[in-house]
């Protein structure tokens, strides 16, 4: 059933979809910045603005835009590299797109100024304006930075279009190493936004052909489809990495679960409990895909949660079927593996269910961070139905296999000791394997111990980490490991950086690192939005805007521009209709401010009076090496000052839709994932037989959450969308490895610590190792996959199984031999008198070895 299930829900993959926005999935979904694009876009909106806009404002809408530098840092601005830089836009602007009927050039799909002409970056002007005084043999035309004027007197702002800027005294540009230039497009029904996706792909073609032409300058394209495409191309390039680690997992699980006893080996369980895995997560993918679920990267990371918890759970099975009876019958075998290993495998599928299902509820704000875990719940569900019936089936059919001394792999009856001696050596190694007869009556030897890892850990590591002298270097160890990752946690950071999701050599990667190099003397330009018919004519209300703008950024325009209507304001005295009049005429003829003559929004009410019902201005922060950080406090800034100020305002940036609360978004679904993993944890201490079994547990999970977070800022992996899922599964992990050994060595009694640790370990440990192992490997081709998404996934998976098996196999083994529950306490009295007296009567098929029944007197 779970296979034609997996079969049916996996044909679905033939209408799968993929998820095209990347700020639906990664920024806030209950957003105030969001809130206040809307605003914006209704007061002023893109497609019809007729200002000039600045490069490093990003609009909603489509746009191309492209970083020239040089490789030997030359002057971008000498003759030589100008001539360059306009044949680029002269070949930007006559780009075609081909459709039926009709060729789109940039002039047919741009952005229109007032004047009917495309909006193109004012460093194109200053450019041809350059050129042209060059061609003349004018010496007196100067460029200064970050503000410049044109001939026609307008005064223009191109800190975010030169980079790398070297100035004169007065701000005089005497070189830049680079020139930033955008073009903007419109996207206001789907035909016109199919063709600016179309030729956004053109143009990065044309600036990547047109660099092949020109070797010595470096050209960085990138587009408002770029970060789309570079996100979901982790996928692809992740391809053959995966088929590796598939590969390689089958082949160590296959070895885990094979020794030399050919009967007793069990390879099969070992291929056909990551088979179980596979059609579990295959179910999960089908179901998602017909109620309309979409595809995206994050979902790399799904498999291995399945790899990590289903493994452990058929290693757990096997070694439970490795302590029953032989002579028993396979159904009571069965019963017995069910009973000892499905219990616990429950509660860690609960837990699983618990934190996972909390971070698909609506309390998660990141809709990636929802869909992921939604997924993951629904992938652990069925991954737990089918290895109670696949993978219990399959147990049930290698276990009559053994009953009747058949091969495990070929399933040919083996034959008897004297029969092989007949046979040639090779033969005889391909079919070794222990009768019951072998064994005398006295001996009680186990028939598994041959099996590598439980020899290894009866015989040698149990007793070693058990050892007087292994104990103190093992605290000693532990302290250094809790000092590092205090160090690590606390410089824990927030990446809201978008760069950290996509594939490595990709024009996202590239030109951000660009940008970033020549453009981080200036931050974005943020938009001050006033959006309330208010008396720009009143001195008071000037000083109010001026008062809650001064002292976090440059600006030094908007202190003009307020002066400029004190003067306007004194010299007139004129009443409120006159004002705005002036206001408006004296905007279009005053220079030093005809970059906000289009940043006023005029009504006209009743009388034919005209007032002004919203208006905006940009501010430009100035900013050092830590961008994104003060950008993020600048944010914070000026939301406290809209709240306080007398002036209705809001300030917007694109960006600001993924910074926006980011940080208490991101950690909401960690955050409450320990929450709901505490509270089950306190909740079931009343159910389960001793609650010192999760007091323990607590503290280990607490113990390698900690350890994780502050490695995984060592190893430069910042809390992000993806660290914060591994980290949720971290916690679930951690339970699904140490639970079992806790509940071992707690509810022991008699004997000493020492024994039940190791009694533990000899019980557990084989599935704790067997199941790391194939972890560790399939994580392993992870690591070189070109993409920061699964550089950041494989690093915080490999520290989670990493700092879970140092607890499982070192720090539990030794704290618990000196710490609570002490086992003399528990120690039982005999009594005498209620002795049970147990008679056995076997019923033997004579013709084999196989016990057919058992009757059991008390």
């Amino acid at each position: 059933a779970p296979v034609l299930i997996s079969i049916l829900l996996g044909a679905s993959f033939s209408r799968y979809q993929v998820e095209e926005s990347v700020e639906h999935l990664l920024a806030p979904t209950h957003s105030l910045a969001k809130i206040e694009r809307n605003l914006v876009d209704s007061l002023f909106p893109v497609n019809r603005s007729k200002h000039r806009l600045y490069s490093d404002l990003q609009t909603p809408g489509r746009y191309g835009r492209v970083i020239i530098t040089s490789f030997r840092k030359a002057n971008m601005l000498d003759q030589h590299h100008t001539d360059l830089i306009l044949k680029l836009h002269s070949a930007v602007t006559r780009i075609q797109v081909q459709r039926p009927g009709f060729n789109y050039t940039f002039a047919h799909i741009c952005i229109l100024n007032n004047d009917k002409t495309c909006i193109v970056d004012d460093i194109v002007h200053v450019l041809e304006e350059l050129k042209a005084a060059r061609s003349s043999n004018r010496t007196n035309f100067a460029i200064t930075y970050p503000i410049t004027h044109l001939k026609d007197g307008r005064e223009v702002y191109n800190g975010h279009q030169l980079g790398g800027v070297t100035v004169h005294s007065k701000d005089r540009v005497k070189s830049a190493e680079a020139i930033q230039l955008t073009y903007y497009l419109q996207a206001i029904n789907s035909l016109n936004d199919m063709v600016a996706e179309k030729w956004e792909s053109i143009f990065c073609d044309t600036v990547e052909l047109f660099q092949k032409s020109n070797r010595k300058v470096k050209m960085y394209p990138f587009t408002s489809s770029s970060l789309k495409e570079d996100f979901q191309k982790t996928s692809r390039v992740s391809e053959h990495y995966l088929i590796t680690s598939l590969v390689l997992v089958v082949t160590l699980a296959i070895l885990c679960c094979s020794m030399q006893d050919c009967v007793r080996s069990k390879p099969w369980l070992g291929l056909l409990g990551l088979l179980t895995v596979t059609l579990a997560t295959l179910t999960a993918a089908g179901i998602i895909n017909l109620t309309g679920g979409k595809y995206n990267s994050t979902f790399l990371g799904i498999p291995f949660i399945m790899l990590g918890h289903g493994l452990y759970g058929t290693f757990e099975m096997l070694s439970s079927w490795r302590k029953t009876r032989e002579d028993q019958h396979v159904k009571e075998r069965t019963a017995a593996v069910f009973a000892d290993s499905m219990l616990s495998f429950s509660l860690t599928t609960a837990m699983y269910l618990v934190t996972f299902g909390i971070g698909a509820s609506p309390f998660t704000n990141i809709e990636a961070a929802r869909i992921f875990c939604c997924n993951s719940c629904i992938a652990i569900f069925f991954n737990y139905l089918y290895v109670l019936s696949f993978y219990g089936s399959s147990l049930v059919f290698t276990g009559y296999i053994e009953n009747n001394y058949q091969h495990s792999i070929f399933c040919r009856k083996v034959p008897k000791p004297e029969v092989l001696q007949e046979k040639p050596a090779w033969y005889r190694f391909l079919l070794t394997a222990k009768f019951s007869e072998d064994t005398a009556d006295s001996e009680e030897t186990n028939t598994y111990e041959s099996h590598l890892l439980v020899w290894f850990l009866k015989r040698y590591y149990c007793d070693w980490i058990t050892n007087t002298y292994v104990k103190p270097f093992v605290v000693l160890f532990y302290l250094v490991y809790i000092s590092f990752a205090l160090m690590g946690y606390l410089q824990v950071s927030e990446g809201s950086d978008l760069s950290n999701i996509v594939a490595t050599a990709t024009r996202t990667i590239e030109y951000t690192t660009a940008q970033q190099k020549y453009f981080s003397n200036y931050s974005p330009v943020i938009g001050f939005y006033i959006y309330e018919s208010i008396e720009y004519w009143n001195t008071s209300v000037q000083e109010d805007v001026l008062e809650y703008t001064k002292g976090f950024v440059r600006i030094s325009w908007f202190e003009s521009y307020l002066n400029y209507l004190r003067k306007l304001n004194i010299s007139t005295g004129l009443p409120k209709k006159n004002f705005t009049d002036m206001l408006r005429n004296s905007f279009l003829k005053a220079p030093q401010f005809a970059h906000f003559s289009e940043d006023i929004i005029f009504s006209k009410k009743y009388n034919n009076e005209v007032d002004v019902v919203a208006s905006r201005m940009f501010l430009v922060a100035k900013t050092m090496e830590t961008k994104r950080e003060e950008l993020y406090d600048l944010l914070e800034t000026l939301r406290k000052l809209s709240l306080t100020s007398k002036v209705k305002f809001i300030v917007f940036n694109p960006s600001f839709v993924y910074m926006d609360r980011y940080a208490s978004s991101v950690g909401a679904p960690l955050q409450n994932s320990c929450i709901s993993a505490l509270f089950l944890l306190f909740f079931s201490a009343f159910l389960v037989a001793d609650s010192l079994i999760n007091v323990w547990l607590t503290l280990t999970v607490a113990s390698v959450e900690f350890g994780v977070i502050g490695f995984m800022t060592l190893w430069k992996v910042e809390l992000d969308c993806i660290s914060v899922l591994c980290l949720i599964y971290g916690i679930n992990y951690t339970i699904d490895n140490c639970a079992p050994l806790l509940s071992t060595f707690v509810l022991g009694k008699e004997f000493t610590r020492t024994k039940w640790v190791k009694n533990a370990l000899e019980v557990h440990g084989v599935a704790i190792l067997q199941s790391y192992l194939c972890y560790i490997v399939g994580l392993i081709p992870l690591a070189a996959v070109p993409s920061n998404l699964t550089r950041t996934l494989f690093r915080c998976l490999f520290l989670i199984a990493l700092v879970t098996f140092f607890h499982c196999f070192a720090i539990l083994p030794v704290i618990l031999t000196f710490l609570p529950p002490s086992k003399k306490k528990r120690k039982e009295k005999k009594n005498p008198e209620n002795r049970e007296e147990i008679e056995c009567v076997e019923m033997v098929d004579m013709d084999s070895t196989r016990v057919v029944d058992q009757i059991t007197t008390v």
